[in-house]
Protein backbone atom coordinates (compact mmCIF):
# COMPACT_ATOMS: atom_id res chain seq x y z
CA UNK A 1 0.00 0.00 0.00
CA UNK A 2 1.57 3.34 -1.03
CA UNK A 3 1.85 6.17 1.47
CA UNK A 4 -0.75 8.92 1.27
CA UNK A 5 1.87 11.26 -0.16
CA UNK A 6 2.74 8.79 -2.92
CA UNK A 7 -0.90 8.00 -3.67
CA UNK A 8 -1.76 11.69 -4.02
CA UNK A 9 1.17 12.37 -6.34
CA UNK A 10 0.25 9.42 -8.55
CA UNK A 11 -3.39 10.52 -8.74
CA UNK A 12 -2.48 14.11 -9.58
CA UNK A 13 -0.02 13.00 -12.26
CA UNK A 14 -2.69 10.77 -13.83
CA UNK A 15 -5.01 13.80 -14.12
CA UNK A 16 -2.65 16.19 -15.86
CA UNK A 17 -4.18 15.83 -19.32
CA UNK A 18 -7.78 15.61 -18.09
CA UNK A 19 -7.53 18.75 -15.99
CA UNK A 20 -6.07 20.65 -18.92
CA UNK A 21 -9.12 19.67 -20.97
CA UNK A 22 -11.52 20.54 -18.15
CA UNK A 23 -9.98 23.96 -17.59
CA UNK A 24 -10.17 24.75 -21.31
CA UNK A 25 -13.88 23.86 -21.39
CA UNK A 26 -14.61 26.08 -18.37
CA UNK A 27 -14.73 23.48 -15.59
CA UNK A 28 -13.19 23.92 -12.14
CA UNK A 29 -15.23 21.27 -10.29
CA UNK A 30 -13.74 17.75 -10.33
CA UNK A 31 -12.36 14.90 -8.22
CA UNK A 32 -8.65 15.12 -7.51
CA UNK A 33 -8.36 11.87 -5.54
CA UNK A 34 -10.69 8.85 -5.66
CA UNK A 35 -9.36 6.95 -2.69
CA UNK A 36 -11.18 3.65 -3.18
CA UNK A 37 -9.37 3.17 -6.49
CA UNK A 38 -6.18 5.14 -5.86
CA UNK A 39 -4.70 3.78 -2.67
CA UNK A 40 -6.69 5.21 0.26
CA UNK A 41 -10.16 3.64 0.59
CA UNK A 42 -12.68 5.91 2.27
CA UNK A 43 -10.96 9.15 1.29
CA UNK A 44 -12.03 11.61 -1.42
CA UNK A 45 -10.54 14.95 -2.42
CA UNK A 46 -12.66 17.21 -4.63
CA UNK A 47 -12.26 20.68 -6.02
CA UNK A 48 -15.33 22.89 -6.20
CA UNK A 49 -14.23 26.20 -7.69
CA UNK A 50 -12.26 28.03 -4.98
CA UNK A 51 -12.68 25.22 -2.46
CA UNK A 52 -10.90 21.96 -1.72
CA UNK A 53 -13.26 19.47 -0.08
CA UNK A 54 -11.68 16.54 1.76
CA UNK A 55 -13.99 13.82 3.08
CA UNK A 56 -13.18 10.70 5.09
CA UNK A 57 -15.72 7.86 5.24
CA UNK A 58 -13.90 5.09 7.16
CA UNK A 59 -11.91 6.90 9.84
CA UNK A 60 -10.99 10.51 10.68
CA UNK A 61 -7.90 12.17 9.26
CA UNK A 62 -5.27 13.63 11.55
CA UNK A 63 -3.99 17.14 11.13
CA UNK A 64 -0.77 16.09 9.40
CA UNK A 65 -2.61 14.07 6.73
CA UNK A 66 -5.01 16.93 6.09
CA UNK A 67 -2.13 19.41 5.82
CA UNK A 68 -0.39 17.11 3.31
CA UNK A 69 -3.50 16.87 1.14
CA UNK A 70 -4.10 20.61 1.17
CA UNK A 71 -0.51 21.56 0.41
CA UNK A 72 -0.11 19.03 -2.39
CA UNK A 73 -3.40 19.98 -4.06
CA UNK A 74 -2.64 23.71 -3.98
CA UNK A 75 0.86 23.06 -5.30
CA UNK A 76 -0.44 20.83 -8.09
CA UNK A 77 -3.06 23.37 -9.18
CA UNK A 78 -0.68 26.31 -8.57
CA UNK A 79 -3.30 28.28 -6.68
CA UNK A 80 -4.65 28.62 -3.14
CA UNK A 81 -7.86 26.78 -2.27
CA UNK A 82 -10.11 27.16 0.76
CA UNK A 83 -10.00 23.92 2.78
CA UNK A 84 -13.14 22.14 3.97
CA UNK A 85 -12.86 18.83 5.83
CA UNK A 86 -15.91 16.66 6.49
CA UNK A 87 -15.42 13.54 8.59
CA UNK A 88 -18.26 11.19 7.64
CA UNK A 89 -16.89 8.09 9.33
CA UNK A 90 -19.53 8.22 12.06
CA UNK A 91 -23.30 8.36 11.74
CA UNK A 92 -24.64 11.83 11.07
CA UNK A 93 -21.10 13.26 11.02
CA UNK A 94 -20.58 15.27 7.87
CA UNK A 95 -18.60 17.78 9.95
CA UNK A 96 -15.44 17.14 11.95
CA UNK A 97 -15.91 18.43 15.51
CA UNK A 98 -13.00 16.75 17.27
CA UNK A 99 -10.17 19.20 16.68
CA UNK A 100 -10.46 22.97 16.37
CA UNK A 101 -7.34 22.97 14.21
CA UNK A 102 -9.28 21.09 11.52
CA UNK A 103 -12.11 23.60 11.34
CA UNK A 104 -12.31 25.74 8.19
CA UNK A 105 -11.95 29.48 8.04
CA UNK A 106 -15.25 31.35 8.13
CA UNK A 107 -14.87 32.45 4.50
CA UNK A 108 -14.76 28.83 3.36
CA UNK A 109 -18.26 28.24 4.74
CA UNK A 110 -19.79 31.02 2.67
CA UNK A 111 -21.66 30.22 -0.55
CA UNK A 112 -19.27 30.01 -3.49
CA UNK A 113 -19.51 29.67 -7.27
CA UNK A 114 -18.07 26.73 -9.18
CA UNK A 115 -18.02 26.14 -12.93
CA UNK A 116 -18.66 23.21 -15.24
CA UNK A 117 -19.01 23.14 -19.04
CA UNK A 118 -18.74 26.94 -18.96
CA UNK A 119 -21.76 27.32 -16.64
CA UNK A 120 -21.86 28.72 -13.10
CA UNK A 121 -23.17 26.71 -10.15
CA UNK A 122 -23.91 27.48 -6.53
CA UNK A 123 -21.46 25.65 -4.26
CA UNK A 124 -22.16 25.19 -0.54
CA UNK A 125 -19.59 23.16 1.37
CA UNK A 126 -21.80 22.23 4.33
CA UNK A 127 -25.55 21.86 4.35
CA UNK A 128 -28.22 19.30 5.22
CA UNK A 129 -28.07 17.49 1.89
CA UNK A 130 -25.47 15.63 -0.12
CA UNK A 131 -22.14 17.01 -1.33
CA UNK A 132 -21.72 20.70 -2.22
CA UNK A 133 -24.88 20.80 -4.38
CA UNK A 134 -23.29 19.22 -7.48
CA UNK A 135 -22.57 15.50 -7.99
CA UNK A 136 -19.27 15.41 -9.84
CA UNK A 137 -19.53 11.90 -11.29
CA UNK A 138 -22.53 12.99 -13.41
CA UNK A 139 -20.48 15.58 -15.33
CA UNK A 140 -20.29 13.51 -18.54
CA UNK A 141 -24.07 13.11 -18.52
CA UNK A 142 -24.56 16.84 -18.15
CA UNK A 143 -22.12 17.40 -21.00
CA UNK A 144 -23.97 14.90 -23.21
CA UNK A 145 -27.27 16.63 -22.50
CA UNK A 146 -25.75 20.02 -23.28
CA UNK A 147 -24.55 18.71 -26.65
CA UNK A 148 -27.86 17.03 -27.62
CA UNK A 149 -30.65 19.32 -26.40
CA UNK A 150 -31.01 21.87 -29.20
CA UNK A 151 -34.67 22.47 -29.98
CA UNK A 152 -35.89 19.71 -27.65
CA UNK A 153 -38.25 19.49 -24.72
CA UNK A 154 -36.38 18.10 -21.71
CA UNK A 155 -37.69 16.46 -18.54
CA UNK A 156 -35.23 16.25 -15.64
CA UNK A 157 -36.55 13.83 -13.00
CA UNK A 158 -35.09 13.72 -9.47
CA UNK A 159 -33.54 16.99 -10.56
CA UNK A 160 -31.69 17.76 -7.29
CA UNK A 161 -30.16 21.22 -7.93
CA UNK A 162 -31.08 21.09 -11.64
CA UNK A 163 -27.63 20.74 -13.18
CA UNK A 164 -28.93 18.58 -16.02
CA UNK A 165 -31.70 21.08 -16.69
CA UNK A 166 -29.19 23.92 -16.73
CA UNK A 167 -27.08 22.09 -19.32
CA UNK A 168 -30.19 21.41 -21.41
CA UNK A 169 -31.01 25.12 -21.37
CA UNK A 170 -27.42 25.93 -22.31
CA UNK A 171 -27.67 23.44 -25.17
CA UNK A 172 -30.62 25.28 -26.71
CA UNK A 173 -33.57 23.24 -25.42
CA UNK A 174 -36.88 24.89 -26.23
CA UNK A 175 -38.36 23.81 -22.86
CA UNK A 176 -36.88 22.39 -19.63
CA UNK A 177 -38.81 20.90 -16.70
CA UNK A 178 -37.01 20.11 -13.42
CA UNK A 179 -38.96 17.85 -11.04
CA UNK A 180 -37.93 17.27 -7.42
CA UNK A 181 -39.74 16.63 -4.14
CA UNK A 182 -37.49 18.98 -2.12
CA UNK A 183 -38.16 22.70 -2.46
CA UNK A 184 -34.68 23.47 -1.08
CA UNK A 185 -33.15 21.60 -4.04
CA UNK A 186 -35.25 23.52 -6.53
CA UNK A 187 -34.36 26.77 -4.75
CA UNK A 188 -30.70 26.07 -5.53
CA UNK A 189 -31.76 25.23 -9.10
CA UNK A 190 -33.33 28.68 -9.34
CA UNK A 191 -30.08 30.18 -8.01
CA UNK A 192 -28.17 28.28 -10.69
CA UNK A 193 -30.51 29.70 -13.31
CA UNK A 194 -29.96 33.22 -11.95
CA UNK A 195 -26.18 32.70 -12.08
CA UNK A 196 -26.52 32.07 -15.82
CA UNK A 197 -28.83 34.90 -16.95
CA UNK A 198 -27.99 34.34 -20.62
CA UNK A 199 -30.09 31.14 -20.61
CA UNK A 200 -33.83 30.82 -21.20
CA UNK A 201 -35.81 30.32 -17.96
CA UNK A 202 -36.51 26.76 -16.82
CA UNK A 203 -39.64 25.31 -15.20
CA UNK A 204 -39.46 23.98 -11.64
CA UNK A 205 -42.02 21.37 -10.55
CA UNK A 206 -42.15 20.80 -6.79
CA UNK A 207 -43.53 17.27 -6.69
CA UNK A 208 -42.83 13.70 -5.72
CA UNK A 209 -41.55 12.14 -8.94
CA UNK A 210 -43.98 9.19 -8.80
CA UNK A 211 -47.18 11.20 -9.38
CA UNK A 212 -45.42 13.60 -11.74
CA UNK A 213 -44.04 10.97 -14.09
CA UNK A 214 -47.16 8.80 -13.95
CA UNK A 215 -49.39 11.73 -14.93
CA UNK A 216 -47.06 12.72 -17.76
CA UNK A 217 -47.12 9.09 -18.94
CA UNK A 218 -50.94 8.93 -18.80
CA UNK A 219 -50.97 6.40 -15.93
CA UNK A 220 -53.14 6.54 -12.79
CA UNK A 221 -51.67 7.84 -9.53
CA UNK A 222 -52.30 5.57 -6.55
CA UNK A 223 -51.29 5.58 -2.91
CA UNK A 224 -49.90 2.83 -0.76
CA UNK A 225 -52.49 0.38 0.54
CA UNK A 226 -54.72 1.97 3.17
CA UNK A 227 -53.22 5.44 2.80
CA UNK A 228 -54.80 8.67 1.61
CA UNK A 229 -53.00 10.43 -1.20
CA UNK A 230 -51.38 13.68 -0.12
CA UNK A 231 -51.63 16.77 -2.29
CA UNK A 232 -49.62 16.77 -5.49
CA UNK A 233 -49.49 19.10 -8.52
CA UNK A 234 -51.83 18.08 -11.34
CA UNK A 235 -50.06 17.66 -14.66
CA UNK A 236 -51.45 16.88 -18.10
CA UNK A 237 -50.23 13.88 -20.07
CA UNK A 238 -47.52 14.84 -22.55
CA UNK A 239 -44.28 13.45 -24.00
CA UNK A 240 -40.78 14.95 -23.84
CA UNK A 241 -38.03 14.62 -26.43
CA UNK A 242 -35.35 13.94 -23.83
CA UNK A 243 -35.95 12.49 -20.36
CA UNK A 244 -33.35 12.07 -17.60
CA UNK A 245 -34.12 9.47 -14.91
CA UNK A 246 -31.59 9.65 -12.07
CA UNK A 247 -33.27 8.30 -8.91
CA UNK A 248 -31.63 7.80 -5.51
CA UNK A 249 -30.69 4.27 -4.51
CA UNK A 250 -33.64 4.00 -2.12
CA UNK A 251 -36.44 6.30 -0.98
CA UNK A 252 -40.01 5.89 0.26
CA UNK A 253 -42.98 8.20 0.03
CA UNK A 254 -46.78 7.97 0.18
CA UNK A 255 -46.75 7.32 -3.58
CA UNK A 256 -44.26 4.46 -3.76
CA UNK A 257 -40.76 3.20 -3.05
CA UNK A 258 -37.68 3.90 -5.10
CA UNK A 259 -35.54 0.75 -4.98
CA UNK A 260 -32.80 0.50 -7.59
CA UNK A 261 -31.91 -3.03 -6.53
CA UNK A 262 -35.35 -4.69 -6.60
CA UNK A 263 -37.73 -2.44 -8.51
CA UNK A 264 -36.19 -0.09 -11.05
CA UNK A 265 -39.14 -0.85 -13.34
CA UNK A 266 -41.68 1.10 -11.28
CA UNK A 267 -40.00 4.31 -12.39
CA UNK A 268 -38.63 3.12 -15.71
CA UNK A 269 -42.01 2.19 -17.24
CA UNK A 270 -43.64 5.64 -16.81
CA UNK A 271 -40.38 7.33 -17.89
CA UNK A 272 -40.46 5.27 -21.09
CA UNK A 273 -44.09 6.22 -21.71
CA UNK A 274 -43.33 9.90 -21.14
CA UNK A 275 -40.56 9.86 -23.75
CA UNK A 276 -41.63 10.98 -27.22
CA UNK A 277 -41.41 8.81 -30.33
CA UNK A 278 -37.84 9.05 -31.64
CA UNK A 279 -36.94 10.51 -28.24
CA UNK A 280 -34.11 9.73 -25.83
CA UNK A 281 -34.33 8.40 -22.29
CA UNK A 282 -31.19 8.59 -20.14
CA UNK A 283 -31.30 6.10 -17.26
CA UNK A 284 -28.94 6.20 -14.28
CA UNK A 285 -28.26 3.63 -11.57
CA UNK A 286 -25.75 4.50 -8.85
CA UNK A 287 -25.99 1.27 -6.84
CA UNK A 288 -22.55 -0.36 -6.90
CA UNK A 289 -23.84 -3.87 -6.23
CA UNK A 290 -25.93 -3.90 -9.45
CA UNK A 291 -23.83 -5.17 -12.40
CA UNK A 292 -24.16 -3.19 -15.62
CA UNK A 293 -24.94 -6.25 -17.78
CA UNK A 294 -27.78 -7.38 -15.50
CA UNK A 295 -29.23 -3.91 -15.22
CA UNK A 296 -29.03 -3.25 -18.96
CA UNK A 297 -30.88 -6.51 -19.69
CA UNK A 298 -33.55 -5.54 -17.17
CA UNK A 299 -33.96 -2.10 -18.73
CA UNK A 300 -34.25 -3.45 -22.28
CA UNK A 301 -36.80 -6.10 -21.21
CA UNK A 302 -38.90 -3.49 -19.43
CA UNK A 303 -38.89 -1.31 -22.54
CA UNK A 304 -40.16 -4.22 -24.65
CA UNK A 305 -42.94 -5.01 -22.18
CA UNK A 306 -43.97 -1.36 -22.04
CA UNK A 307 -44.35 -1.28 -25.82
CA UNK A 308 -41.42 1.13 -26.17
CA UNK A 309 -38.65 -1.07 -27.61
CA UNK A 310 -35.18 0.47 -27.70
CA UNK A 311 -33.88 1.14 -31.22
CA UNK A 312 -30.36 1.86 -30.06
CA UNK A 313 -28.47 2.29 -26.79
CA UNK A 314 -25.09 3.34 -25.50
CA UNK A 315 -23.46 3.42 -22.10
CA UNK A 316 -21.73 6.50 -20.75
CA UNK A 317 -18.98 6.11 -18.15
CA UNK A 318 -17.88 8.79 -15.67
CA UNK A 319 -14.83 10.84 -16.60
CA UNK A 320 -11.26 9.84 -15.78
CA UNK A 321 -11.29 11.62 -12.41
CA UNK A 322 -13.51 8.72 -11.25
CA UNK A 323 -11.22 5.80 -12.19
CA UNK A 324 -12.43 2.20 -11.96
CA UNK A 325 -9.80 -0.54 -12.14
CA UNK A 326 -12.34 -3.21 -13.11
CA UNK A 327 -14.21 -0.97 -15.56
CA UNK A 328 -17.36 -1.25 -13.46
CA UNK A 329 -17.93 2.13 -11.79
CA UNK A 330 -20.82 2.43 -9.29
CA UNK A 331 -22.59 4.98 -11.52
CA UNK A 332 -24.07 3.30 -14.58
CA UNK A 333 -25.67 5.32 -17.37
CA UNK A 334 -27.65 4.08 -20.38
CA UNK A 335 -28.74 6.38 -23.21
CA UNK A 336 -31.77 4.80 -24.88
CA UNK A 337 -33.13 5.89 -28.26
CA UNK A 338 -36.76 4.89 -28.57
Amino acid sequence: MPSLDQALRAAFDARQQLLGELHRQGTDCYRLFHGSQEGAPGLTVDRYGPQLMVQSFHHPLDHEALRTIHQQACSFLTQPLQLIYNDRSQSNSRIDRSDAVLQPEAAALEDQIGHEWGLSYRVRARHSGQDPLLFLDLRNVRGWVKAHSAGKSVLNLFAYTCGVGLCAAAGGAREVWNVDFAERNLAVGRENGALNPQLEPMHFIHSDCFPAIRQLAGLPVSARRGRVLPHYPRLAQRPFDLVLLDPPAWARSAFGTVDLLRDYQSLLKPALLATADDGVLICCNNLAKVPMDDWRSQVLRCAEKAGRPVRDWQSLAPAEDFPSHDGLPPLKVLILRL
